[in-house]
Order: C-alpha cells, then sequence, then structure tokens
C-alpha cells in the first residue's frame, strides 16, 4: 500500500466516522428546555423533531445565521 492508498483510507476512516457520530446525535433524546435561552420546547416540536435541542425561536435564528454566514 503506498501513500497515496493510505491517505485516502485515512480519509475514508475520518469520514465514516464524522457520519457515524452525526447520525447519532440526530437519533439522540432531544431536550425538553430550549439549550440556548432555557424556555421549554413546545410538545409538538418534540414529537416532530425528537432529537431537538433547541426552541423553534432559537432554531430558526441560527438557522438564519448559518445562511447569512454560508456565503462569506
Amino acid at each position: 500500500m503506498d501513500q497515496f492508498d493510505e491517505a485516502q483510507a485515512l480519509e475514508e476512516r475520518e469520514r465514516d466516522e464524522c457520519i457515524a457520530r452525526a447520525t447519532a446525535r440526530r437519533k439522540g433524546p432531544g431536550a425538553t428546555h430550549c439549550v440556548v435561552c432555557g424556555e421549554p420546547i413546545d410538545e409538538a416540536r418534540r414529537e416532530a423533531m425528537p432529537s431537538a435541542i433547541r426552541c423553534v425561536e432559537c432554531q430558526d435564528r441560527r438557522e438564519r445565521w448559518a445562511r447569512v454566514h454560508r456565503g462569506r
């Protein structure tokens, strides 16, 4: 196995580990209270998105911030 093959194998392992971690986070239990503002997360949101950790307002703010800063 040459250096190229080793680098490719390392990249593949790291990518698989990152995907596994991200998938586990999404499947994990959510929160009853928002991790940002501390307000209770609405029951309907927790039913629709069981892994939610932010209330609708804080999640919306986070997504808007990400859209604005992604273009930089």
